[in-house]
């Protein structure tokens, strides 16, 4: 076999053992077998992706807005405020994380639910008798939903919409 190909395979072996996506033993049996038993050296300490733990962090703003929204006494003011920062929070992040090249669809994610769930709150609280309004407002999202889809090419973006417009005419009608 080329020395080329073995060197990238063996690569690719490592970073399967070093993620934990084959089981250590089957790696090692790998390793064994295209490395004629003599294993290449590797740090005893694994390293972590940094990357990925930073591009998680968004997902803290979630649970802080539901709690902030629903398990507090505060005014509709201080709750518009709070999910206000959120919001833009998320959004420094979404630029961010794109302009360093990292994976921005979570904390976009992140901001469309913490929209979903501030403008849902904001409505209830403002308008408790009108469910016209409220879908208003849902149907609203939903489309900002399908539009980032649809910009952005993010499929998850543009099915999540189109099954909430389709949820909410099914719930409208029925």
């Amino acid at each position: 076999m080329d020395h080329d190909r073995k060197k990238m395979i063996i690569q690719e072996i490592l970073y399967w053992k070093e993620n934990r996506m084959l089981p250590e033993q089957y790696c090692d049996y790998l390793l064994a077998l295209y490395t004629e038993g003599n294993q290449p050296t590797q740090s005893s300490k694994p390293k972590r992706n940094h990357q990925t733990a930073i591009s998680l962090l968004p997902l803290v703003l979630i649970p802080i807005s539901v709690f902030f929204l629903y398990f507090t006494e505060l005014s509709i003011d201080l709750q518009i405020g709070l999910s206000i920062i959120f919001m833009i929070t998320g959004i420094i992040f979404v630029y961010y994380f794109s302009k360093k090249g990292m994976f921005y669809q979570v904390p976009l994610a992140v901001t469309a639910m913490i929209l979903l769930l501030s403008t849902v709150e904001l409505t209830t609280a403002i308008f408790p008798e009108s469910a016209g309004i409220l879908y208003a407002v849902l149907v609203v999202n939903c489309l900002l939903w399908l539009l980032a889809g649809w910009r952005l090419k993010l499929i998850y973006f543009s099915i999540s919409g189109t099954l909430g417009l389709g949820l909410l005419i099914i719930s409208i009608f029925i």
